[in-house]
């Protein structure tokens, strides 16, 4: 390999996220003391993409509604996105459902709920007590717009952002540069995004090097059944079902992985899937989704379409059923199910939010012991990876479902952003409304490559 190609490619994000995740992976093993030590690393990161959510998830949403034109299409785009949004979430709880009462992962450990030390769960339990439908909804809407923005509270930002967007539509044209200025304001932040992505590489390393350091990868050995389980389902989910939905819309299903190879590698390190909304969203714009559909589809995504938790829920609950010999009817299990459709939703924004999920639906079905919970501790964090990167790609799966759905998804820009992408070469930030005078820089030295992001530029690139 030359020294230009190797120069190159060791300059990629995805190749520097891989070598910060190989490299904490070694010192978490080796030299634990050292790996949790290693936890802000990864949390300053995370903070670093949360200063930038409120703004970006505001403008976009403002922006993307405001030029839709009324707001009987906003609710026609909002509507298909709830629906899909609850079809692939019950799919998703079945799956789990199928898979572990056939794989049985937690028969034969005959854990006796009485003797099991709930110290270690406590704060869990406590965030379940309020975790009802009630306390949902009423907290859908902020006690201050200001506040809202403070707390990072995404529902409610989409929930002022909404209203903000029909206030605008009604104003019409007179509020025309206010819309501009958002736009040209939203690509300043995408910049900033680019800037802060730099450090996706650090943030994978701090966050796989505590998560091995606390836990160990010994800790695996002994839930080595429910770890393949939970892997597999969730694998079986992407390839079986959002393949079909991807082969529907006309998109290769590995064309898009390899598309968005580096933010599952960062949330694969972070475990978490806000550390790259901002780059997903700037991703979806750049192959071909319409602004006014990401804007609204993908941050909703993130509180109503969480597939992979939807896996990890039914799957712990019958695990530790299995695990503490509680039998469990089929009926019971739909029961669990039917229950599960309203908590997985109750969860949004909540830390640890599946845990605290889990617990809910323990406490208000009274059959699976509570106490339970104690043996997922030990291993969450390594599940929680799992189903963060299927809650990744099942996001943007939606949102291209739904453009789609709505004629807002431009197949030719998607296939040279996908060109683009594979030849190692950055995306052109989403176009501000009035485009400045002179020709957008790129950094793109090989002809054949500039002739792709030219074209993807010719044809609206991110716009």
């Amino acid at each position: 390999m030359s020294a230009q190609r190797f120069k190159k490619l060791a300059s990629t994000l995805y190749i520097q996220v891989i070598v910060g995740l190989t490299a904490g992976i070694l010192l978490g093993h080796f030299y634990p003391d050292i790996g949790v030590e290693l936890k802000p690393l990864g949390d300053l990161f995370i903070k670093l993409i949360k200063m930038l959510l409120a703004p970006i998830i505001f403008a976009s949403v403002v922006v993307g509604i405001a030029r839709m034109g009324s707001v009987k299409e906003t609710g026609r785009v909002g509507a298909k996105a709830m629906i899909y949004f609850e079809i692939c979430s019950t799919i998703a709880l079945v799956f789990g459902l199928i898979v572990v009462n056939v794989m049985k992962p937690g028969v034969g450990m005959n854990i006796d709920p009485a003797h099991i030390d709930t110290a270690s769960i406590k704060s869990y339990t406590q965030a379940a007590e309020h975790n009802t439908t009630l306390e949902f909804l009423m907290n859908i809407v902020p006690n201050s717009v200001v506040g809202a923005f403070a707390q990072g509270n995404m529902l409610q930002i989409i929930l002022f952002s909404l209203l903000f967007s029909f206030a605008l539509n009604r104003l019409g044209r007179k509020v025309a540069p206010l819309i501009d200025g958002l736009d040209m304001f939203l690509h300043g932040m995408f910049g900033v995004v680019r800037i802060v992505m730099h450090l996706a590489p650090i943030g994978a390393f701090g966050g796989i090097a505590f998560t091995i350091g606390k836990y160990g990868i010994g800790t695996l050995n002994s839930f080595a059944e429910l770890m393949i389980a939970v892997y597999l389902t969730c694998f079986l989910f992407v390839v079986l079902v959002l393949g079909t939905v991807t082969r529907y819309c006309g998109v290769p299903l590995w064309g898009f992985l390899k598309y968005i190879k580096d933010e599952i590698l960062i949330v694969m390190g972070t475990a978490s899937t806000e550390a790259v909304l901002p780059q997903m969203m700037l991703k979806m714009e750049a192959m071909g989704c319409q602004k006014k559909i990401v804007g609204l589809v993908l941050p909703t995504g993130y509180t109503f379409n969480a597939d992979g938790t939807a896996i990890y829920l039914t799957m712990a609950a019958i695990f530790i059923a299995q695990a503490t010999n509680v039998d469990m009817t089929i009926w019971d299990q739909l029961g669990i199910l039917g229950v599960m459709l309203l908590t997985s939703k109750g969860s949004a924004g909540v830390a640890g939010a599946g845990f605290v999920a889990l617990a809910a639906t323990l406490a208000s079905m009274h059959k699976i012991p509570l106490s339970g919970l104690v043996l997922l501790v030990g291993i969450d964090r390594f599940l929680n990876e799992a189903r963060a990167v299927t809650n990744l790609i099942g996001n943007g799966i939606a949102t291209i479902a739904v453009a789609k759905w709505e004629g807002a998804l431009d197949v030719e820009q998607m296939k040279l952003a996908f060109a683009a992408a594979a030849a190692g070469h950055e995306l052109p930030l989403p176009k501000p409304v009035e485009p400045a005078s002179t020709a957008p820089v790129t950094l793109v030295s090989d002809p054949s490559a500039r002739r792709v992001v030219d074209a993807m530029a010719e044809r609206g690139g991110a716009a």
